[in-house]
């Protein structure tokens, strides 16, 4: 089999650290398929990114083919099948939105125009860094002649939180709960929604908020709870959330390269359609399920009126940001 080639941008930051052993050992792309990685960062990144191909190279992994580093964007995303943008302007404090977006926007005209240029036409774009869902739509702007549905922006993560909060309040596996969904933005304004969410007790699937009975903590304290864990990971740690967030990135990109389980869905920041009353254009969280690496958003879910309010303000934070980066892009 040919290898394919993946890029990886921000390879020296911590993300990526973990990032890398999973794409690089068959847990992604699969058991079988050889790969040719690029590591992108910036020049003072240079030294550090030595060490961790140091450590590539150490793993003895036998499917991780060619290390390239650089820091050219020409060279990373040459004929690139897929692409993990984790590398972003961090919000640092007393920084305001527009400020962020305005970092945000160089650094993802330059990668979309790269991707536009150099990389397949069918490549698969996953937005990492942060504000992911934004960066994703900018990216995606400078990279006009790759399909929209080919960018997405991680919201994995969050799912990830939300489905092992609520197999530990169930007291069960995590691998148990099932269809747990992140709408909207991966920010603080997200909805995790455990409504359409099922779990497997005695070999029986069941509906979450039926066993749970407890529609308080559903709506209230977990969804706040998943609001904020990023945040409760940075004052506890002293640092953003890194070896889950590589894990999510790894599950993204695994389940749109080989596809979901009937049955399942997984939350993806995706271009709105205009499903579920969102505004087209956006780059949103929904539910979707994957077959032949497309994936399709799952419809016909019913949306009572409190969840309508939480997909409204996400909804409207996400609009914002495009008007915002939108009148950067005109600057």
């Amino acid at each position: 089999m040919e290898p394919i080639n993946v890029v990886v941008t921000g390879a020296a930051g911590q993300i990526a650290y973990s990032l890398l052993y999973h794409i690089s050992s068959g847990s992604i792309f699969g058991p079988q398929q050889p790969i040719n990685l690029r590591l992108l960062d910036i020049p003072p990144m240079m030294k550090v990114l030595d060490g961790v191909i140091m450590e590539l190279e150490d793993l003895a992994l036998p499917l991780l083919r060619e290390i390239t580093p650089t820091t050219d964007p020409s060279i990373a995303f040459n004929d690139v099948a897929a692409a993990f943008l984790v590398g972003s302007m961090p919000r640092k404090e007393g920084m305001e939105r527009k400020d962020l977006l305005a970092a945000n926007v160089a650094i993802f005209k330059v990668q979309g125009e790269a991707i536009d240029k150099f990389a397949q036409k069918e490549v698969k774009v996953l937005v990492v860094g942060n504000p992911a869902n934004t960066n994703a739509l900018i990216c995606s702007h400078y990279a006009p002649s790759i399909p929209k549905e080919n960018f997405s922006a991680m919201t994995r993560l969050d799912q990830n939180r939300a489905q092992s909060a609520l197999a530990k309040k169930l007291g069960v596996k995590v691998n148990d709960v099932k269809n747990v969904i992140i709408w909207g933005n991966h920010s603080s304004t997200q909805y995790p929604d455990g409504r359409h969410a099922t779990v497997t007790i005695k070999n029986s699937f069941k509906s979450v908020p039926d066993v749970l009975n407890d529609n308080d903590w559903l709506d209230n304290t977990f969804v706040e709870m998943i609001q904020k864990r990023g945040a409760a990971v940075i004052a506890a740690r002293k640092m953003s959330s890194a070896m889950s967030a590589a894990k999510a990135a790894a599950d993204h990109m695994r389940d749109w390269w080989l596809g979901t389980k009937p049955g399942h869905w997984v939350s993806m920041g995706v271009m709105s359609d205009g499903s579920y009353g969102i505004a087209k254009d956006i780059v949103f969280s929904f539910p979707v399920s994957i077959e032949n690496k497309q994936y399709k958003i799952v419809q016909g879910l019913a949306i009572n009126e409190f969840a309508q309010s939480k997909l409204d303000v996400t909804a409207q934070e996400l609009e914002e940001e495009r008007k915002e980066a939108q009148s950067i892009l005109k600057d």
